[in-house]
């Protein structure tokens, strides 16, 4: 076993390594006078820059929480290593051979020095093995995908994307006969642990690499192939010592030095929309790697972005200024803008003005380029809105705003949103704007509604934990809530007897998806009147509904299913999920359990036809008898079969 390193050969390392280069895959570095650097510190939150680097000493200090050191150091703080880890990525950069101690013991107790080094071997060299197998006669499947989706070899090279064969041992073998013991494939995530043995993760998959902003390789993602590969749509690498997936960003290898040059960050939801974006000339595009954009990539994104608030960024309303962009794109139908409320969390955790571009017509960057090319996904970026914006404007339109009910429903809806902004100068800013909307020319009515949305969280308890009642990290000092709409929704009373049906719907939909009929499906996206339970339908629906949870539950039963459904779900919903999940049902037995069933969401179903038929009678006699002949017939079409439809269902 080696031992410690030489002593000589540390201190080369120090001088051979430029610590700016190192630093500046982390952070946003400029000019801080002659010899020296500063930018956002990455180990603590700050707004105004205070770490400094200073390239001809080779070190770095931050005035605000008091971290400094040599380059090593850094390394070690910034990724979690040890010294010996440390010192051999650097050398490993640098294309140094390193020397040992005879007779050291380890830079760890119980652990062999530089086993994150072997590691990062093990999945540079896997990543190698999966390329040469791209253009062997049995990846022809992966071409054809590639090549369908607009992809040539030269992409493919260029985003070091390649096939695992569908054998159980094909890279096993590889890494065995490169030395690669069991234990370090084990601990890689590049095998699966078997009754029999350990096996390749990946087989019969397209794969991309993973890397860190270093552009190490620290996992892959991999995408089914084949229709007897019975396995998840997209299978990522499990969480590792290399590889954790909150914290790793796919493409921020390649997009890194655009981001910094740029002030803007592209995030999509996908591997092959990041290769579009970066195919149509938008080369800061990111994904995350199957979850939710969260604080972790928040911090990776400031750091890269720069976002400080200095002078120079992009200019807000009231004068403040950011330092850079960050743009979310979504799918234009009803996953997508849930995807897109869900950022809307994520919005205030850094400081960078955040917009999102939605593709109307459904189509993600990776089918937008090759229905319209380049040009339409570069156009998707630059129709960017602001978040908050977006927000709100889709608040809005669940409402109907040419009455005044609407109105005055809408208002409620929307003032918790402008209410989470925290930015003192942006809100009153979306307070006139949100008054413009609604066609309301009372500005100071809508700023009383904000007002009293930001003091409702400490007025009255919501449901769920105290927890779930509190700010979230990182919310601001005087109690702003939580900037999620639903965060500040009430559960409603059990005694209103519309809540209590969506209710008992939902609950039975979580519970006992198997026995939900395929009407739940069929439902408006409105069908629940209550926010918080609308909320909770949008998660069943962003998860695929009834018609997935059948597969879900078959593979890993109802416990998937809710889990599926937390996924989709924003955090503040999560409590009220939980709940609705475990609560009793008035009727438990076997044999009466599928009717019961049935019966709550037909009757769900019945409420929000009853509904249809009673705004269709008021259209039609808001039209009278001015109404043109076809039109009074369209309607009267559309009553009668309303009708004919209730009828059925309350005769089943």
């Amino acid at each position: 076993m080696a031992g410690r390193i030489l002593r000589e050969d540390v201190e080369a390392v120090r001088e051979r390594v430029h610590i700016e280069e190192i630093v500046g895959a982390h952070v946003a570095l400029r000019s801080a006078g002659v010899g020296s650097l500063k930018g956002l510190c990455p180990f603590h939150d700050e707004r105004s820059p205070s770490f400094h680097v200073r390239p001809q000493v080779g070190r770095y200090h931050c005035f605000g929480c008091g971290e400094g050191g040599d380059v090593i150091a850094f390394v070690q703080k910034v990724d979690g290593l040890g010294f010996t880890d440390a010192v051999e990525y650097l050398a490993s950069r640098a294309g140094m051979q390193l020397r040992y101690e005879e007779g050291g013991g380890p830079s760890r107790p119980g652990e062999e020095p530089g086993r994150r080094r072997r590691l990062l071997d093990a999945h540079r060299i896997a990543e190698e093995f999966y390329r040469e197998q791209l253009v062997l006669p049995a990846a022809a499947a992966a071409r054809a995908f590639l090549a369908e989706r607009g992809f040539d070899r030269s992409a493919a090279d260029d985003f070091g994307v390649g096939f695992a064969p569908q054998g159980w041992d094909g890279l096993l073998r590889h890494l065995r006969g490169r030395g690669f013991t069991e234990a370090e494939l084990t601990v890689s995530g590049l095998v699966s642990q078997g009754q029999r043995g350990i096996y390749d993760r990946f087989r019969g998959r397209l794969v991309w690499p993973i890397r860190e902003v270093t552009g190490e390789t620290v996992g892959f993602g991999a995408r089914r192939l084949f229709d007897e590969d019975t396995g998840p749509k997209y299978l990522n690498t499990p969480e590792t010592p290399l590889y954790r997936k909150s914290h790793v960003l796919y493409g921020i290898d390649l997009a890194k030095r655009e981001i910094s040059r740029e002030k803007q960050v592209v995030v999509v939801e996908g591997y092959t929309d990041v290769m579009a974006m970066h195919l149509s000339g938008v080369r800061t595009a990111v994904a995350t790697c199957g979850t939710a954009f969260g604080p972790d990539h928040a911090r990776i994104v400031r750091r890269l972005v720069g976002d400080s608030g200095s002078a120079g960024g992009v200019q807000l309303a009231g004068g403040s200024s950011v330092g850079g962009e960050i743009v979310f794109t979504f799918d234009g139908d009803a996953a997508g803008q849930k995807a897109a409320l869900r950022a809307f969390g994520e919005d205030q955790a850094f400081t960078a003005q955040t917009f999102v571009a939605v593709e109307t017509s459904g189509m993600d960057p990776c089918e937008l380029r090759q229905a319209r090319g380049p040009d339409a996904v570069r156009a998707l970026v630059s129709s960017r809105q602001p978040l908050f914006e977006f927000v709100i404007r889709s608040t809005l339109a669940a409402h109907d705003l040419r009455t005044a009910e609407g109105r005055v429903g809408a208002l409620r809806a929307a003032a918790p949103v402008v209410a989470g902004i925290r930015d003192s100068a942006l809100r009153p800013e979306y307070e006139r704007l949100l008054a413009g909307w609604l066609g309301m020319d009372d500005v100071a009515g809508v700023r009383r509604a904000v007002a009293d949305a930001r003091r409702a969280p400490r007025q009255a308890p919501r449901g769920g934990s105290d927890r779930d009642a509190g700010r979230r990290p990182g919310s601001s000092s005087d109690g702003a809530p939580t900037p999620v709409p639903v965060a500040r929704m009430a559960v409603p009373d059990r005694r209103d007897p519309v809540a209590q049906v969506e209710r008992t719907a939902l609950e039975v939909v979580l519970q006992h998806p198997t026995l939900v009929p395929a009407e739940f499906d069929a439902l408006a996206p409105d069908a629940c009147t209550a926010p918080a339970y609308r909320a909770v339908h949008e998660a069943v629906r962003a998860a695929g509904g009834i018609a997935a949870a059948r597969d879900v539950v078959a593979r890993g039963g109802e416990t998937a299913w809710v889990g599926a459904v937390l996924e989709e779900a924003a955090e503040p919903v999560h409590a009220l999920l939980t709940e609705l999940s475990v609560s009793p049902l008035p009727e438990d037995r076997p044999q009466s359990l599928p009717g019961y069933v049935r019966g709550v969401v037909l009757r769900l179903v019945d409420i929000g036809v009853t509904r249809r038929i009673a705004a269709g009678r008021g259209r039609l006699q808001r039209r009278g008898p001015a109404a043109p002949p076809a039109e009074q017939r369209a309607l009267l079409g559309e009553l009668l079969e309303l009708e004919a439809q209730r009828r059925g269902l309350r005769s089943a």
